[in-house]
């Protein structure tokens, strides 16, 4: 399976980041990578590999090397497995005269416009009682299938449409579902079909989270197949580069460490975010668990380096003006290296330095890329993460067009540039 055969089987898995990790988990376990559990003690041994999935969202994956020295080299990869979206609410059935629709609210910063008109579905988890009310049950849902649709307003009913309209989400972003007949229930359509999915009775549901997603499949365009348009490209690309990095080769030294989080999209404050202490406990607890001091577990994190992967800005071929004059990157440019001042992007001319010098050592195209001066980018996880681990950050990843569109694009060949780095990374 070539890289973008790899990446579009995992788009069409992650249909919520509940699903995201459980294929990136059947990834690891396939390439032998054992399961631990979070709040349990470990015994690790040098050469194993092992990840941990934290809350249903998020995943740590680490490999051990077979040498350690006295402070082992720490390398880490982040990028996040949320997507801007439309999530539904609790009691979401809303009739419109005989029309069945969902009351969602916006997740994240999606360009919502793009969601309308287009064959849409469900997926996430729903959580039934357990063997005792700490325990409740998960189970993994997705129906699979083009399920809902946002309907635009005809033009002839809204002439200012091509002018550019404001969108609400409370009134406008309300996906169509069902007519409602004899045979659905008008208050309970939602639960009753979320019942059947998960295989349970809708009165044993205690609660849900459920993703509105774009059910369309990737697909190749361009006259030579050079560009790639599909959802989820932000940031699942960088998911896949991980996933590759961390299985590539054995860990002959130090610790090789990969960490897919939750909600990056909505700021990442959360416990399974990137800006919360998740990471800097599960490292300590990897070094404590090998026998290392605390102050030996404070030398390794300090020494560490972490590569941050999240998408780029792409010149937009229509609104070139948008871009810096100078520093900018195309799709099929390779891998973006983002650079910002402000420190919105964590990378510095040191950690650059670095980066660089693994592309030209292993002839991977790249180009450095900055935001206008007059226009405020977006950040990334790489500044919040470097904050908090005080270690060595660059933030890199592929260059796309449409980013937070219902469905985005890339050029074909930078998934193999972006793979081709963290694998170089965790081997350099």
């Amino acid at each position: 399976m070539n890289h973008m055969e790899q990446l579009e089987t995992l788009i069409a898995a992650s249909v919520s980041p509940y699903h995201c990790i459980m294929a990136a988990a059947d990834q690891l376990l396939s390439a032998g990578f054992q399961e631990l559990p979070l709040a349990e003690p470990w015994e690790l041994t040098r050469g194993g590999s092992y990840y941990i999935n934290v809350f249903d969202s998020t995943l740590i994956a680490f490999s051990v090397g077979e040498v350690l020295d006295v402070i082992p080299t720490l390398k880490l990869a982040a990028s996040h497995t949320d997507w801007p979206c439309l999530k539904v609410k609790p009691s979401p059935e809303v009739t419109s005269l005989e029309y069945g629709k969902l009351n969602v609210e916006v997740y994240g910063g999606p360009l919502l416009g793009t969601w309308f008109d287009r064959p849409l579905s469900m997926a996430g988890k729903v959580c039934v009682a357990g063997p005792s009310p700490m325990m409740p049950e998960t189970i993994l849902v997705d129906f699979s299938r083009p399920l809902l649709t946002v309907p635009n307003l005809a033009i002839h009913m809204n002439r200012d449409a091509n002018d550019g309209v404001a969108i609400n989400p409370q009134v406008d972003m309300l996906p169509l579902i069902a007519r409602i007949t004899d045979e659905l229930s008008k208050e309970d359509f939602f639960l009753e079909a979320l019942a059947k999915e998960a295989g349970v009775k809708k009165e044993d549901i205690l609660d849900y989270e459920i993703c509105i997603y774009n059910w369309e499949k990737g697909t190749l365009l361009g006259l030579q197949n050079e560009f790639y348009s599909a959802p989820r490209l932000d940031n699942l690309t960088s998911v896949q580069a991980c996933l590759n990095g961390i299985t590539a080769g054995p860990c002959k030294n130090g610790l090789h460490v990969i960490a897919l989080y939750d909600n990056e999209e909505i700021g990442s404050h959360t416990k399974q975010g990137a800006a919360s202490a998740l990471m800097e406990r599960i490292l300590e607890k990897i070094c404590l668990s090998l026998g290392y001091s605390r102050e030996t577990f404070l030398n390794i994190l300090m020494n560490g380096f972490l590569l941050s992967l999240d998408v780029a800005h792409a010149i937009h071929p229509n609104h070139g003006e948008k871009c810096d004059i100078k520093n900018q990157i195309l799709m099929g440019d390779g891998v973006a290296i983002k650079l910002a001042s402000s420190q919105a992007y964590a990378t510095d001319a040191s950690s650059t330095g670095v980066i660089e010098g693994i592309c030209r050592k292993n002839h991977i195209p790249y180009k450095k890329f900055s935001n206008r001066s007059d226009v405020k980018g977006g950040s990334t996880l790489g500044s919040i993460s470097s904050a908090l681990l005080t270690m060595r950050t660059v933030d890199a990843g592929v260059p796309i067009l449409a980013m937070h569109s219902a469905r985005e694009v890339m050029g074909a060949k930078d998934q193999e540039a972006l793979v081709k780095l963290t694998e170089a990374f965790f081997q350099a």
